[in-house]
């Protein structure tokens, strides 16, 4: 049945037909999906990419040999400088997912194939198949390596983060630190790492939040209240998220204070404002 739906002309419902394939899992599911990519690959209409990215993460979620060598065929065919960055960074994200140190040659000629900035998630992936998570830890304090680099990390990161690799946010949260002067400021590539950053906690908050020592949640605490006057508003946004999780009560009244004048994005900030003010000790701010 999934297999006849994938033939259908609507896009929503080849969608829904390779999410069951990758939820069936095998084999022979792989095989079909595989099939399928190449299709939706030659069609170059526009839903295509859509049902493209589904079967992606499809493959992403099978748990067989066969699934990751699917991943890799689809990473060979990408090339040129027309490449879609949504689909690299898509791509790059499963294969996080799958990931094997064999993966990396194949990674690291398809960043010699694909031009910046298409192929920044792919560079980010790069580091994570070789570094170690303490050695990952050790790049990501070095104040000379560049912001964005960092940020292409934390984008992968962003699709699983596992226990092991917790190690290395104190060092990221620590950049965020000494980029939210200039986030707060102006949009550019300061504002997007403090972005990703708070995303990737938010993500992961209940063992990535629960890993921080104390002095460090305190320094994301920290973070977040600057960058509540972040110029970009995306930044602002999810600098706001985060203290739902990290503030304490008195940062309602900097909420109340910074309120924008947007109606969408005040509800935001007067959501968080009333969650910190039903904490513990809120009742006296």
């Amino acid at each position: 049945m999934l297999g006849a739906m994938l033939e259908d002309e609507d896009a929503r419902v080849r969608q829904a037909a390779a999410f069951g394939l990758g939820e069936v899992g095998g084999a022979s599911s792989v095989k079909r999906l595989e099939q399928q990519l190449a299709v939706e690959e030659a069609r170059g209409d526009y839903d295509a990419p859509s049902v493209i990215a589904v079967i992606t993460d499809a493959l992403a979620r099978i748990e067989d040999t066969s699934a990751r060598a699917g991943l890799l065929r689809r990473l060979q065919r990408l090339a040129g400088p027309k490449v879609d960055p949504a689909d690299v960074n898509t791509l790059a994200r499963a294969l996080w997912r799958r990931r094997h140190p064999e993966l990396r040659p194949a990674v690291q000629q398809a960043i010699e194939r694909i031009p910046l900035p298409a192929a920044a998630s792919l560079r980010g992936l790069s580091l994570l198949l070789k570094e170690s998570p303490e050695a990952l830890r050790d790049w990501a304090e070095d104040l000379e390596v560049p912001v964005e680099q960092k940020a292409e990390v934390l984008t992968v990161l962003e699709e699983e983060l596992p226990l092991a690799w917790t190690v290395t946010l104190p060092a990221f949260i620590s950049t965020a630190k000494a980029q939210a002067p200039i986030a707060v400021q102006q949009r550019g590539d300061a504002s997007y790492y403090c972005e990703r950053l708070f995303i990737l906690l938010l993500l992961h908050k209940e063992h990535a939040l629960r890993a921080l020592p104390d002095e460090v949640r305190s320094t994301v605490r920290v973070v977040a209240r600057t960058l509540v006057e972040a110029k970009p508003p995306r930044c602002a946004l999810q600098a706001v998220a985060m203290l739902e999780f990290v503030g304490q009560p008195e940062d309602a009244l900097l909420l109340e204070a910074r309120r924008p004048e947007d109606p969408t994005f005040a509800a935001v900030f007067d959501e968080v404002a009333q969650t910190l003010r039903r904490s513990p000790g809120g009742e006296n701010v």
